[in-house]
């Protein structure tokens, strides 16, 4: 095997970066975001300016990848982003618990920690990124971000209802206990899931002339036909995605009177179906396969349909005011997500090393920062909605699922995206779904 080529054990290690990174990621627009809105009684668009801040800053993403790609060691990057990450994660909590007593000064703080934040994920999430880019073989690589995928949602699954189980009693002292708990040890992890992993610097660099100014880069990529289009369907879809990602725990906080512990199991439960849906479309993609299940164009498309009826489904719920439907349909929600963003990752992956050579990191960037500018208005944008709505008619959950419907729609136009930009020649590995189910066939490793 070439030295440069990763093994399925360093596409793991790099998988358990991006698990540590959803570990704190997923506590910032779950957790903290309900606190503010409930137990601080804060209107909902300020932690939705929060999490947009920490989208915003993320536009730095395709600068990061250009210079992944013109050389120079990741691993460095991917140390300091993750470290930059726990900080602003544990200042983050520090700061809604200080806007208890001092709402200007714990918002200041809290402002702050988020881009930092932002940042952390940025340096970090791109450099790994680019390193699957650049460092896995091309039959492997569909499946090698289907498994660093799952694997971050992993960590948004496994941190969600544990955080919720320490949460409960809530007081502000316990929030920032377990968000400083969590972010210390996701810190550690990372480092050393990637200590080593880089043993040759220059595997990935490009040569001397391939190496264009930033801007002329990133307008070379920009005009590829195929990379264009699929920016504009990450865009659109990841629009729809978040908008209810920053809506579900005030809903269920709001509307059914659940506590933060619970709201946040109820996160973890709404991303294990996120990951369900991954594992299950990688399953009959690569062994059930044929024109049907081995279409990720299908997959992706039925993926927003599904998630579209889903959100339809979440605010119906509020009116039958049970519980245990909210759980299914949230459920059911991530469920969806997962189906349509698994079948989306393999078109990427596969046409992130299409076009101009050397311009894997510049792409990557290019989609990082669609989806961080996606994520960054969806939030504000659903959270002014609830509370606009909020003035019109009233009644929260009037609002609330005004709102989830108008995501709903937006989903239904994503799905007629996929059809264009997606095809069913883009599967992913057998091998990288073997992984991912944890098949003992793998032995290849």
């Amino acid at each position: 095997m070439n030295a440069a080529t990763l093994s399925w054990l360093g596409i793991v290690r790099l998988g358990l970066v991006q698990t540590s990174l959803g570990a704190v990621v997923v506590l910032m627009t779950s957790t903290i975001n309900r606190v503010m809105v409930v137990e601080l009684a804060l209107p909902a668009f300020v932690p939705g300016l929060l999490v947009a801040s920490h989208y915003a800053i993320q536009l730095l993403r395709p600068a990061w990848g250009y210079r992944a790609d013109v050389g120079g060691r990741r691993t460095p990057w991917i140390i300091l982003g993750m470290a930059v990450l726990a900080l602003g994660g544990t200042g983050a909590a520090l700061g809604t618990a200080m806007a208890a007593a001092h709402p200007a000064a714990g918002l200041a703080v809290a402002a702050l920690s988020f881009l930092l934040v932002g940042l952390g994920v940025g340096a970090a999430g791109t450099s790994v990124l680019a390193m699957l880019a650049t460092r896995v073989a091309p039959e492997r690589r569909a499946g090698a971000a289907t498994t660093v995928w799952v694997m971050m949602i992993f960590g948004f699954a496994l941190t969600a209802p544990l955080a919720g189980h320490f949460l409960d009693p809530f007081s502000n002292m316990r929030l920032v206990a377990v968000t400083a708990s969590v972010s210390a040890i996701a810190f550690c992890v990372a480092t050393l899931a990637i200590w080593g992993v880089e043993t040759n610097v220059a595997a990935g660099a490009a040569p001397k002339s391939e190496k264009p100014p930033f801007r002329e880069a990133l307008a070379q990529v920009w005009g590829e036909p195929a990379a264009r289009r699929f920016t504009i369907f990450i865009f659109v879809s990841m629009l729809a995605y978040s908008a209810q990602e920053l809506l579900v725990e005030p809903f269920a906080g709001v509307v059914f009177g659940m506590t933060p512990g619970t709201t946040t199991k109820l996160a973890g439960l709404q991303h294990g179906g996120v990951l369900l849906g991954m594992l299950g479309v990688a399953f009959c993609a690569s062994f059930v396969g044929g024109p049907i299940f081995g279409s990720l164009r299908l997959w992706t498309v039925g993926g927003c349909i599904a998630s579209a009826v889903a959100l339809a489904a979440v605010a119906a719920s509020g009116y039958v005011g049970q519980g245990d439907l909210l759980r299914v349909c949230v459920f059911a929600l991530g469920f969806s997500n997962g189906a349509f963003a698994v079948a989306a990752i393999g078109s990427m992956m596969a046409l992130a090393g299409a076009g101009a050579r050397s311009r894997e990191g510049t792409r990557m960037g290019l989609w990082g920062a669609a989806q961080a500018i996606a994520f960054g208005m969806g939030g504000v944008l659903a959270t002014i909605l609830v509370d606009a709505a909020r003035l019109v008619v009233g009644a929260p959950l009037a609002a609330y699922a005004l709102v989830f419907l108008l995501e709903a729609l937006l989903f239904l136009v994503s799905a007629g995206m996929a059809r264009r930009v997606t095809g069913p020649e883009h599967r992913p590995s057998r091998a990288g779904a073997e992984l991912a189910l944890g098949s003992s066939q793998t032995s290849n490793i």
